[in-house]
């Protein structure tokens, strides 16, 4: 029983000892995504979709676990195999080198969710320890008892709201919180353990692993493009792997895979965001047109088409996977992530965000470029604009959703995306009427949002510059050149940056930058983009090498990123901030090729 307990502790001590953001590695399958920590351990998944209770929440400091590490001393590493979201946990022991290939079965199932692990022995011989604690509703209902017997390989357990089936686990042993085994394996070896969780109880008999990890290689190498010749290919390939894995099947991205991760300690700014914002899945539809990647444009079009077409001038900030709205925040109850609070749900669906429509418009002019605008979409995009037209002189709560004021971006993104796809109208239908309405907001805007330095300012009543404002001479809100354009990088380079990293505004003029959050991720590649427009490569490749240094081994991003710790902060990983650097990536790499 000595094994039993060694297992037991280790599941127990991966719940009492969350890591910092940098060591957790994402695999994920569209509907559902899981954080592997550096022990092995399975530090979050929520079941069966993205907004459904965890039914692993070590990561938040409750329960539930998958754990396998070896039982000896080790040193951690890993890496992803490209194109993948397939990660590969590495141990180093005294004597042996293993490897744990994790994976989430590809293409996903609502009702199954299959968690495969490969244990595979690099160099020597290594004895594995293997726990599982089943859990549900957010790791305050441990699973129920498991059937099986210690010569079988595959043992099962049903809590009320799923079913649990594993495979793979010789010789395990169930106590009254889950199932641990020892797995010996030697050089050359490799042994799998296959996890299902299940919405309704198993029929058939438990998969063959080989071939679910043949379809979920075959289903990664078919979606991620080449890339080829693009700055920074391996993190932009990446970044593409991480977006199709947030990405469910009715084509909405989630925000981040995780709640609850505070963006600062101490300041109780934690939030859910396993939902689809509306604008950020425009960042994500408008960088893959940039990349003309067709497969990750068209679910994002199809996506904020149906929001549009059901709700009009009311579209929501944010909706669920499903099209639904957000369930209203509430705590849980929960001792949370260190310096965070337990949060579910989102504030955000009492807003109204008006940028979201200009992203919008932004999204189906860059999609109808690629001749990927259907007539359902120049529908909603009509929509869009008279959603604008409507509601553009109204207060919002702006890209960041603080306190309703009139906001500058909000409405240089409505200009900028009446723009766009009146550029793809030219002179016919509305395309005169929404360049008319562009111009006048764009008027409106330049009345009350200039600073006496002649820079945007962030609304009519806030002096202060904000990063978002550069967004204006990237979109085409107005021209690269225009001086308030340029006032504005210079004063975002000026107030905003430090060492290289630039943040989003200044919370508190007295103090320094960094003291109230971290610095932006997003906001280094969007200055990138500026540079460019500005006709400088040489700063462009310098914003964006230093926010693509801006992660952990795993080369995921977080919301931001503390300059001084040079730690992540915030949920993880952020959909938007890996957009913006293909997005980034692919413009530097046009400039390049251009000169």
């Amino acid at each position: 029983m000595a094994g039993a307990r060694r297992a037991g502790e280790a599941a127990a001590i991966s719940r009492t000892r969350p890591r910092v953001l940098r060591q957790y590695a994402l695999i994920a399958d569209g509907l559902r995504g899981a954080l592997v920590g550096p022990d092995g351990d399975i530090a979050w998944m929520s079941f069966p979709v993205w907004h459904d209770p965890a039914v692993f929440a070590g990561l938040i400091g409750s329960g539930g676990g998958f754990s396998i590490c070896p039982d000896a001393p080790f040193v951690w590493g890993g890496y992803y195999e490209e194109g993948t979201l397939i990660w590969r946990s590495r141990w180093v022991t005294n004597d042996a080198i293993v490897e744990c290939r994790d994976a989430l079965a590809m293409p996903s199932e609502r009702g199954r969710a299959v968690l495969m692990r490969r244990i595979e022995a690099m160099d020597g011989h290594a004895a594995m320890q293997v726990s599982l604690e089943p859990a549900d509703d957010y790791g305050r209902d441990i699973g129920g008892t498991w059937s099986g017997r210690g010569d079988q390989r595959v043992w099962a357990a049903a809590d009320g709201r799923s079913w649990w089936r594993v495979s793979g686990v010789t010789g395990a042993r169930a106590g009254s919180r889950g199932l641990a085994a020892t797995v010996q394996v030697a050089k050359g070896d490799h042994h799998n353990v296959v996890l299902e969780i299940a919405s309704q109880p198993f029929t058939a008999s438990a998969p063959d692993p080989d071939e679910l990890w043949s379809r979920t290689q075959r289903h990664w190498l078919h979606v991620v493009p080449a890339c080829e010749g693009v700055e920074g290919r391996r993190d932009v390939r990446h970044a593409f792997a991480v977006l199709h894995g947030l990405t469910a099947p009715s084509g909405g991205t989630v925000a981040a895979a995780t709640t609850s991760l505070p963006e600062r300690a101490d300041t109780g700014r934690s939030y859910d965001y396993r939902y689809v914002w509306v604008r950020d899945l425009c960042y994500v539809g408008t960088a893959a047109a940039a990349a003309r990647a067709a497969a990750f444009v068209t679910p994002a079009v199809g996506f904020v088409t149906e929001r549009l077409l059901s709700d009009g001038r009311d579209m929501m900030p944010a909706y669920t996977v499903d099209g639904d709205a957000i369930p209203r925040e509430q705590h849980l109850g929960l001792r949370g992530y260190p310096g965070g609070v337990d949060v579910v749900g989102n504030h955000v669906r009492d807003q109204f965000q008006l940028d979201a429509f200009g992203e919008a418009l932004s999204l189906f002019a860059a999609a109808d470029e690629l001749g990927l605008l259907s007539a359902e979409g120049w529908q909603a995009a009509r929509t869009a604009a008279a959603s604008i037209a409507e509601r553009w002189q109204e207060p919002d709560a702006g890209i960041w959703e603080l306190d309703r004021r009139w906001w500058a971006h909000s409405r240089l993104a409505c200009v900028a995306g009446l723009r766009a796809i009146a550029a793809r109208r030219g002179a016919e239908g509305d395309g005169p009427q929404w360049m008319a309405l562009a111009d006048e907001i764009l008027a409106t805007t330049a009345q009350s949002c200039v600073a006496a330095d002649g820079s945007w300012t962030r609304a009519t009543d806030d002096e202060r510059v904000d990063a978002a404002l550069l967004m204006g001479g990237v979109r085409g809100a107005v021209a690269a050149d225009d001086p308030r354009h340029l006032a504005t990088y210079r004063r975002v380079e000026h107030d905003l940056s430090e060492d290289g990293y630039v943040y989003r505004f200044r919370s508190d003029p007295g103090s320094p930058l960094g003291r109230a959050e971290g610095a932006f991720v997003l906001c280094n590649f969007w200055m990138c983009l500026a540079a460019l427009g500005l006709g400088d490569a040489l700063a462009a490749t310098r914003w964006f090498e230093r926010g693509r240094a801006g992660c952990g081994p795993p080369g995921l991003y977080a919301e931001e990123f503390d300059v001084t710790q040079r730690q992540m902060r915030g949920n993880l990983p952020q959909a938007f901030v890996h957009s913006a650097l293909i997005e980034a990536a692919f413009a530097l790499t046009a400039e390049k090729e251009a000169t």
